[in-house]
């Protein structure tokens, strides 16, 4: 197995975003778990890696003309013909596959089950979604915040509303951080036909203003974790005031957006969902310990 495969493969698996993914789950698991459990958070883990990995390569297979096409994606692997279609198959199938079952497994029957359906969501309707309709952001947007749920599910062996909350922070975050990126790269997505801005127009004020709105939503949904309706609050004033705030940040950048309608403060915005979700999430699960 040479460099190059493996550089392919970490390709193919989008390992970078699949580390970033990870994080969330365990950051779900640290709001859930009175004590951090090796014998639980190893699964996660690598069942989550292993997942998200296989479901990024089915992506690249449902879409390796389409990649073709576009200057960021046309020197992966299966673009270039450095690996087959049969065994990227195989290996995208095979990881997911391994997944699910040791989150099944390891951990409980609802982390395997949540895991599969993020799979199919993302494979199955939202990558074929993109060519049809924006609608495809919103189906996208689901398997997207599954993973902290998981994690929680994982932490407290239930399902309830706070796995609700979390789902609900990370599904809301994806909106601007997802339209911002369609913005920036609105250019190159044209080219394989993807529809991924609110409104056909592509760039306009309509699409821009619908970024600004849902942008804002983060605020109040950011509240919850320490507003829960039912039970205790998840987290403290500290962290509600942080959430609170890293949702002014990023509607700042989403009303300069709004403003200008310039790609220049659309990658600005980009930048600040970066760093939005990881903030909120650890500092979230510092102040619940």
């Amino acid at each position: 197995m040479n460099n190059t495969f493996l550089k392919d493969l970490a390709v193919l698996f989008k390992l970078r975003l699949s580390a970033l993914v990870i994080i969330s789950s365990i950051t779900g698991y640290g709001m859930a778990a009175e004590s951090w459990q090796a014998s639980i958070l190893i699964p996660l883990i690598i069942g989550g890696i292993l997942l998200t990995g296989g479901s990024n390569g089915m992506n690249q297979v449902w879409e390796i003309e389409l990649d073709k096409l576009m200057h960021r994606t046309m020197h992966r692997p299966l673009p270039q013909d450095r690996m087959s279609l049969r065994m990227a198959t195989i290996l995208s199938l095979g990881v997911a596959i391994v997944g699910v079952i040791i989150l099944w497994w390891g951990i409980n029957l609802a982390s395997g089950v949540l895991g599969l359906s993020a799979f199919i969501l993302y494979v199955f309707v939202y990558t074929p979604l993109k060519r049809i309709s924006s609608v495809a952001v919103f189906v996208g947007a689901i398997p997207g915040a599954i993973p902290p749920m998981i994690g929680y599910v994982a932490g407290s062996n239930h399902f309830g509303l706070e796995a609700g909350i979390l789902f609900a922070i990370q599904f809301m975050w994806q909106f601007p951080h997802f339209w911002a990126i369609a913005w920036v790269l609105q250019d190159d997505y044209s080219r394989a036909g993807y529809k991924l801005l609110p409104f056909e127009e592509g760039r306009s004020k309509r699409s821009a203003f619908q970024i600004l709105v849902y942008t804002l939503f983060l605020i109040p949904v950011g509240m919850l974790p320490w507003a829960l309706p039912f039970g205790a609050p998840m987290i403290g004033g500290a962290a509600m005031i942080v959430s609170v705030i890293m949702g002014f940040v990023m509607s700042y950048y989403a009303y300069k957006l709004y403003r200008s309608c310039d790609i220049k403060d659309a990658r600005s915005l980009m930048f600040a969902s970066f760093v939005y979700l990881p903030v909120v999430q650890i500092v979230d699960v510092v102040n619940s310990i």
